[in-house]
């Protein structure tokens, strides 16, 4: 079971287990803001719901990184699994630019893809198919994108997730 971590500052900071969850719970590091209540922690002098989300008690400052590196994953991400092209769900990139007429592998240059959309479009540009992006693709930003367990967030931490973003 995965435990959110919420900074300070409300801010997503990392996700750990249910025992570090606990570990800084208990030395008063963190407090909770969301449980399972129903599956306990059972001890021998307590016992307690389960921690999906904490919050650190002191703000801890997170070193300034400029470039979020680009990964399949967080392209697969960034565009909610959905096919730039068509809509449908999503489960490859594709290069907007393709690879061998000089595209790059960029944020800006790369989209989620259903098999079909990538298959039809495969070596060419959108120019010659006619084809448009429904959106304009650009690099993500927040402290959300550089943990990377967020690709399959929990539902309880949606509503903390949402005032992050």
């Amino acid at each position: 079971m995965r435990t959110l971590v919420l900074n300070a500052g409300f801010e997503p900071l990392a996700v750990v287990t249910f025992r570090r969850a606990l570990l800084l719970v208990f030395t008063g590091k963190a407090t909770v803001l969301a449980a399972d209540e129903r599956d306990p922690v059972i001890g021998p002098n307590h016992i307690m719901p389960r921690p999906t989300v904490i919050l650190l008690t002191r703000y801890v400052r997170i070193p300034y990184v400029k470039n979020v590196q680009v990964s399949r994953r967080g392209v697969l991400r960034r565009d909610s699994h959905r096919c730039a092209y068509c809509g449908r769900n999503a489960s490859t990139i594709d290069h907007i630019v393709p690879r061998s007429l000089g595209g790059e592998d960029s944020w800006e240059n790369l989209v989620a893809a259903c098999h079909g959309c990538n298959s039809r479009k495969a070596d060419r540009t959108l120019a010659q198919l006619g084809w448009k992006l429904r959106f304009a693709p650009s690099k993500p930003r927040g402290p959300q994108w550089f943990i990377t367990e967020l690709d399959r967030p929990a539902e309880a931490w949606s509503p903390f997730l949402r005032s992050a973003a």
